[in-house]
């Protein structure tokens, strides 16, 4: 990469952690990761130590496949 390249950060940005995906949907954050482990909920894994982010939408899918939590 050249001095002049840029890498876009800006979806990086809008993505959620554990704290707040559990703080939005009302639960505990155990099992927001229950739910990433299990596949439920869509998660991805950055950086060396494998912090799980999420993003909205992916939340909002999440939200809409499983009506019980509405």
């Amino acid at each position: 990469m050249s001095k002049g390249d840029r890498v876009n950060t800006a979806p990086l940005a809008r993505m959620l952690t554990v704290s707040e995906v559990a703080r939005l949907l009302h639960v505990h954050s155990n099992t927001v990761r229950q739910w990433s482990d299990r596949g439920s909920l869509k998660v991805y894994r950055l950086g060396y130590r494998r912090d799980r982010r999420f993003m909205p939408q992916d939340i909002d899918e999440f939200l809409t496949s499983n009506r019980y939590l509405n």
